[in-house]
């Protein structure tokens, strides 16, 4: 099965940005629809960004709306997460996974170890 990574994660300050990256190996990921998730302490991960397998479509939550970019290489083998303005309610462990499209959930059951976003008020 494939496993991803995440990366790009840090401290910022509010109104800053960040580029977050999610990578494959054993496999690529170029044929799935990918998100980006994020988890709060204490809480489950929740929806934040989706990438069709084509790159043709997107969706955001609409908390991230406006703020953050979600695209994928042309080889597919890497999507990113270009996070804007970022707010202190956007600090959060950050994951990308599969996803079922339109109804926004995790398709594999293993997942990377994230990228830890910090911001800073």
């Amino acid at each position: 099965q494939v496993q991803v990574a995440e990366s790009g994660g840090g401290l910022v300050q509010a109104g800053g940005s960040l580029r977050l990256a999610c990578t494959a190996s054993g496999g690529t990921f170029s044929d799935y629809d990918m998100g980006w998730f994020r988890q709060y302490p204490g809480t489950g991960r929740e929806f934040v960004a989706a990438i069709s397998w084509s790159g043709n479509y997107i969706d955001y939550a609409d908390s991230v709306k406006g703020r953050f970019t979600v695209s994928r290489d042309v080889t597919k083998t890497t999507m990113y997460l270009h996070m804007d303005n970022l707010k202190f309610e956007d600090t959060a462990v950050y994951y990308c996974n599969r996803v079922r499209w339109g109804a926004w959930e995790a398709l594999w059951a293993a997942w990377g170890q994230g990228t830890q976003v910090t911001v800073s008020s």
